[in-house]
């Protein structure tokens, strides 16, 4: 779980840092440039939507997780549009949360137990 949790904080800390100078160079015109290029119907919008897919499945699954409640729910958006940038610091919270029990960090609480 440690090295899981060093991967976490790493990938937290590596994406707030790319994204201030992808920011500081480009501001905030992320969505227009994203779905530009998958309009565009090359590469670039390929692996745009192969990552938006990602994005969704995660939304998905923190909306699972939380048995869609409303604030499951809340999550899930904010999983879809924060990305990794979200992903890494929700799962590392809840890996402290859940005492490190994969079981729960994955299924979370409530499931964990029933099963």
């Amino acid at each position: 779980m440690s090295l899981f949790r060093l991967f976490l904080a790493a990938c937290l800390l590596i994406i707030i840092g790319y994204s201030s100078v992808t920011i500081a160079n480009h501001g905030m015109n992320l969505l227009p440039v994203f779905f530009g290029d998958m309009a565009a119907m090359a590469w670039p919008g390929q692996f745009n939507l192969d990552f938006f897919t990602f994005l969704l499945l995660s939304g998905l699954w923190v909306s699972w997780r939380h048995q869609f409640s409303p604030a499951g729910l809340g999550l899930a958006l904010i999983a879809v549009f924060g990305g990794m940038l979200f992903l890494s610091g929700y799962l590392l919270f809840h890996s402290f949360k859940t005492n490190g029990d994969i079981k729960a960090l994955l299924l979370g609480e409530a499931r964990a137990r029933q099963s």
